[in-house]
């Protein structure tokens, strides 16, 4: 029987020639045997990393719940095939707005058009009638934002006028009665006179000038609300400040008249009778019809004097500056 053994130095001995073969024999099964077993070892780590791969995976989902987040990973996107064309959304919108009567759904159909066709000369139009609808419902701040906008995009169109008018418009139908701060006031009429400034030939100056001289008139309306107040507590220096903003800045106005009628009660209640008299005596020249004329007239005749204007007064140089007197 032939016996083999490895040498000291590693060598493979024999001590039969005829071993030789069988050396050769028992090598090529090692060396298949070898072969197997690294073949079976890459696939089995090859699968051993997919299989860790999806346990890696599968532990963020675990603490979130999987179902969820799949059905979201997996969902359509139903909103990337959502748009409609933008004459279908403006002709939905106008039908609301003038059919339906419902602005609000209206306003959100011209804001779909900007939003789904930005570019487009449907979205321009959109954007006023999304201003429009909103002033409509009485929503005024998203109306001032949405014509702003517009004139802001489109300062070269013609619907440019109108767009400034709304902004106008809306802050005009906010103005409080003139027991309240008149802030809002102050923008109507600085919106308004921007439409009669930019657009004077257009159709909205005319009704821009209309609602100005109305937001002067709540103005002066405030002035001569505190003036009274002042009169009341005998203020008189504080009573006439309030009742000369209204003669020089709000002329026009109903107020103006009874204004000089107060400032001719203010003068002779302090003794400056000269300004007094001026004071009538504008208010007679100018308003000679004016039962607020007949008042002022007594009063200076209450106390000997004839109303006399005084060309230096302040008064006098007032009514002239705007053709008056």
């Amino acid at each position: 029987m032939a016996l083999t053994f490895i040498d000291g130095a590693g060598r493979l001995s024999r001590t039969k020639r005829g071993t030789q073969a069988h050396m050769r024999t028992s090598g090529s099964e090692v060396m298949s045997v070898k072969r197997g077993t690294l073949g079976f070892g890459t696939a089995a780590a090859q699968r051993l990393r997919l299989a860790a791969s999806l346990m890696l995976l599968a532990l963020p989902l675990a603490g979130c719940g999987t179902g969820a987040l799949w059905d979201k990973f997996l969902a359509k996107d139903e909103t990337a095939f959502a748009d409609e064309p933008a004459d279908k959304l403006y002709n939905e919108g106008l039908y609301l707005m003038n059919q339906r009567k419902d602005n609000k759904a209206a306003t959100k159909k011209f804001e779909e058009v900007d939003r789904q066709h930005p570019y487009s000369d449907w979205a321009r139009k959109s954007l006023l009638m999304s201003a429009y609808a909103s002033y409509q419902s009485g929503d005024y701040d998203s109306c001032i934002g949405a014509a702003s906008r517009y004139v802001t995009l489109h300062p070269g169109s013609p619907d440019a006028a109108y767009a400034q008018y709304l902004i106008a418009a809306s802050h005009y139908d906010q103005i409080p009665d003139i027991s309240r701060d008149q802030g809002r006031t102050e923008k109507a009429m600085a919106a308004l006179e921007e439409v009669i400034r930019k657009y004077p030939t257009s159709e909205y100056a005319v009704s821009a000038k209309a609602k100005l001289e109305g937001a002067k008139d709540q103005l002066a309306g405030k002035e001569m609300a505190i003036g009274k107040y002042n009169l009341e507590k005998r203020n008189f220096i504080g009573a006439i400040n309030r009742y000369k903003t209204v003669v020089t800045q709000y002329q026009t106005t109903r107020h103006v008249e009874e204004a000089l009628y107060r400032l001719t009660e203010a003068y002779m209640s302090i003794g400056i009778v000269a300004e007094a008299q001026t004071a009538a005596a504008v208010l007679g020249h100018n308003f000679p019809d004016s039962k607020w004329y007949k008042d002022a007239y007594n009063l200076v005749k209450g106390g000997g004097l004839e109303p006399s204007e005084n060309q230096g007064s302040w008064m006098s140089k007032a009514f002239k500056k705007v053709g008056l007197g």
